[in-house]
């Protein structure tokens, strides 16, 4: 047994001695992404993945199916392709404008003073998750943050202490039952079994962030084209989870308005010359919008891109702060901001988030894997490859419960 340096623990056995696959499936807005590990002689190994041109996406919610589908379909089979190995299901990843998290609380006090239990902390968890949701919310995760017991808060594990009356603190993840309803059918649709459905940053923070890291208090903002998605944790505790309204198609709008051009021109000037923050590139150069339907090339200011590009980033970073602020957290980052999704890849972006966030920031990436190799190893890619590191977690749950669990195995969903 050996760990993966995220604390979780693989094994190496397989069923009938063949590979034992995780899979993750990001079916992205952009694009849909497919990871495939094996989980090798104690340790997690990359074995292939695979993309391929996203549609059916219309603000971060399904608009077509087939199309989700087909996407989906396209980048599982790229991904078998490279892996030479089938793919029948996997860990999907979820998120968008439907995804809240809201804390729950729930105290129980005993009729006489009595040891603490696994089975009491796990019955507390579930009366907390218990909760009146509306028609079309679905708890999507149960977050534990800490036990209070006798009045005294901060335990995350007060098994073995006589108490009277025991408070659980968690923290849930919901979204819309209906949009979690429609990317399951896409990916049934393309033939493949979902294993659970997790929270994109989620599945982010657990391939980037490392233990000690999320209790000294960090934040994962996973970005991407039609969603951004933020988790922030203290304590190894996941302490909010929200979307925010600002992301990676806004900047491309923004463009394409500001300087009278193509959607598509607009995204290649983005991705080619474009800065999120003002003055660290050759703002005075000019760049050449390519000829269309008979129309000759024009130059556009670099500075006039970069000035559109600087104001919408730092718009995205402002909602962030008041996300952070609102759960008490603008000066505990202690481990700043990790961004994740194919749309921080724009220059300047860990700029503007220091400037604004008032923290440090750095690209996230997948830690752990065995043979990952350089190019894929991006902040792209790195919910794709938490997602499969999910599956191989949840392939032990089994084994898991067999133990005497943690608190990060008390999660229920």
């Amino acid at each position: 047994m050996k760990t993966n340096g995220q604390g979780a623990v693989f094994s190496s056995a397989s069923k009938n001695g063949k590979k034992q696959l995780a899979v993750g499936i990001d079916a992205g807005s952009w694009r849909s992404r497919c990871a495939v590990l094996a989980v090798d002689d104690g340790a997690l190994r990359f074995l292939g993945c695979g993309d391929a041109p996203a549609g059916g996406w219309y603000r971060g919610r399904v608009s077509d199916q087939g199309r989700v589908a087909a996407s989906i379909h396209a980048a599982v089979r790229a991904a078998e392709a490279d892996a030479g190995v089938q793919v029948e299901s996997g860990v999907l990843g979820v998120g968008g404008p439907t995804v809240q998290g809201l804390d729950s609380h729930w105290a129980y006090r005993f009729p006489r003073p009595r040891e603490i239990s696994y089975e009491e902390m796990s019955y507390a968890i579930e009366q907390g998750a218990n909760l009146n949701l509306e028609s079309d919310r679905m708890i999507l995760h149960v977050c534990p943050q800490f036990f209070t017991v006798d009045g005294h808060p901060g335990y995350t594990d007060p098994r073995g202490l006589a108490c009277s009356r025991l408070e659980a603190n968690v923290h849930l993840v919901t979204t819309s039952t209906q949009e979690t309803q429609n990317i399951v059918s896409a990916m049934h649709q393309a033939h493949l079994s979902v294993e659970e459905t997790v929270f994109e940053p989620l599945a982010a923070a657990y391939a980037s962030v490392l233990p000690d890291e999320r209790s000294r208090g960090v934040a994962v903002i996973d970005i991407g084209m039609q969603s951004t998605d933020l988790v922030i944790y203290e304590g190894d505790a996941l302490v909010h989870a929200t979307s925010i309204r600002i992301s990676g198609d806004h900047l491309t709008r923004d463009v394409a308005c500001g300087l009278g051009v193509s959607y598509e021109d607009a995204e290649d000037l983005k991705k080619d010359y474009g800065c999120a923050l003002l003055g660290l590139t050759g703002d005075n150069s000019s760049v050449v919008v390519p000829a269309h339907d008979g129309r000759q090339a024009r130059e556009v200011s670099r500075r006039d891109l970069n000035r559109v590009l600087d104001a919408r980033a730092e718009e995205l970073f402002v909602y962030t702060a008041a996300e952070i602020a609102r759960v008490g957290m603008e000066k505990s980052l202690l481990e700043g901001v990790v961004l994740t999704g194919s749309a921080i890849l724009l220059n300047g972006m860990l700029d503007m988030a220091e400037r604004v966030l008032n923290c440090q920031a750095r690209n996230g990436l997948a830690v752990g894997i065995k043979d990952l190799p350089v190019d894929v190893n991006t902040p792209a890619w790195t919910a794709s490859f938490g997602l499969a590191m999910y599956s191989a977690r949840l392939k032990l749950r089994k084994e898991s419960k067999r133990k005497a669990p943690g608190l990060l195995e008390l999660v229920l969903r």
